[in-house]
């Protein structure tokens, strides 16, 4: 009887993709993890590369390179000719993360958002019920009708009512405003740990998901350390964590400027962080203490949660920590906000906000 037999491992590879679209998913991987510096991700690649023999005698680093100029991922500018980023590396940075926590998607015309309310919405359910006026023709159901006007009247002399119709049920979709906050105090990426990138890729795999699959919702993208500021999509990849502290009140103030001027009647925040509040601003000074969890910080943290629970805007709060009292700490954020909260590890973190999104809890019209 022979016994195991162990042999090197090889790992499969990637059938039917050539070399440069090989090489391009592990570039875009290195770019997202220097922040969009080109030349720094080139370097790390050429190291790799070296140890794992990345490229092949008939093709090279110069041969992809060259192709990703030449394909318009990147371009020399500048006065020494840096490489920098092309809106068609930024776009394709979006779909990867899509394809990579969210999976691919059929992109719609329409908000695909469900309310429990039913009516002249504009998704067919299974329900049938009678007619009532005001209802379009597009919602009658022809063969129950045909079939009631039938048993009620006979064949021989037929003809049809209003109280032989009926109507098939639907539902509305809504239109949703999401705000992303995403925290970029320094300790995002103490103690060894990359917390910014995973939360980088979460915003852009939320942006890509918004713009295929619900096209009428909008989202708006914000960051907070010491202050809060509104950033672009095209500016995600770019992204770098701070020497901040946590200043929650500025996040959640600018939050609720931006949705104050969104029309939709449903509106969430999400928010990314990985510790307490840690700063305030007073007129033109700071008032921070990264000791514990301040009286002064956390009583104003909880009167914005209270604010935006009476704007019906429910915050969710993706803490990526598990220390008990910032747990208690987001517990009585939550409660505070009649929120949900999320204590996530950074591989589970794109499924939740997925998820969390997806539900949609807001269902105000």
């Amino acid at each position: 009887m022979l016994g195991h037999r162990f042999s090197k491992f090889e790992p499969p590879k990637d059938d039917g993709k050539s070399d440069f679209e090989r090489l391009l998913k592990i570039f875009m991987q290195l770019v997202l993890l220097t922040s969009g510096n080109v030349g720094e991700a080139l370097q790390w690649m050429t190291e790799v590369d070296k140890q794992y023999n990345l490229t092949n005698p008939n093709y090279g680093m110069g041969d992809f390179i060259d192709d990703l100029k030449r394909k318009g991922y990147i371009a020399e500018e500048g006065p020494n000719g840096e490489f920098k980023l092309k809106a068609k590396s930024e776009q394709n940075l979006r779909q990867s993360a899509l394809e990579e926590i969210f999976g691919k998607l059929k992109k719609t015309k329409t908000g695909e958002h469900k309310t429990y309310h039913s009516g002249r919405g504009d998704e067919a359910t299974t329900d049938i019920r009678e007619y009532e006026f005001g209802d379009t023709l597009e919602q009658i159901s022809v063969t129950d009708s045909l079939r009631n006007a039938q048993i009620n009247h006979g064949l021989e002399d037929f003809f049809m009512t209003e109280n032989d119709l009926e109507v098939v049920e639907s539902e509305y979709k809504t239109q949703t405003s999401t705000i992303l906050m995403i925290d970029i105090s320094h300790s995002m990426i103490l103690y060894g740990e990359d917390r910014i990138t995973p939360a980088k890729k979460v915003a852009m795999a939320l942006a890509e998901l918004i713009t295929k699959k619900y096209p009428k919702d909008t989202l708006d993208i914000l960051v907070f350390g010491d202050d809060a500021w509104q950033i672009e999509i095209k500016d995600l990849p770019y992204l770098q964590v701070g020497p901040y502290h946590t200043n929650t009140v500025a996040g959640l103030e600018l939050a609720m400027d931006i949705l104050r001027r969104r029309k939709n009647a449903n509106k969430q925040i999400f928010m990314i962080t990985d510790g307490k509040p840690t700063c305030i601003k007073q007129g033109i000074n700071y008032y921070k203490n990264s000791f514990g969890l301040d009286q002064k910080i956390l009583t104003k943290t909880l009167s914005l949660a209270a604010q935006l629970r009476k704007l019906k805007i429910p915050v969710t709060t993706f803490m990526i920590a598990t220390d008990p009292y910032l747990k208690a700490f987001v517990r009585e954020f939550t409660k505070a906000n009649n929120g949900n909260a999320y204590y996530s590890s950074l591989q589970g973190l794109g499924n939740l906000v997925f998820e969390d999104f997806k539900r949609n809890r807001t269902k105000n019209l």
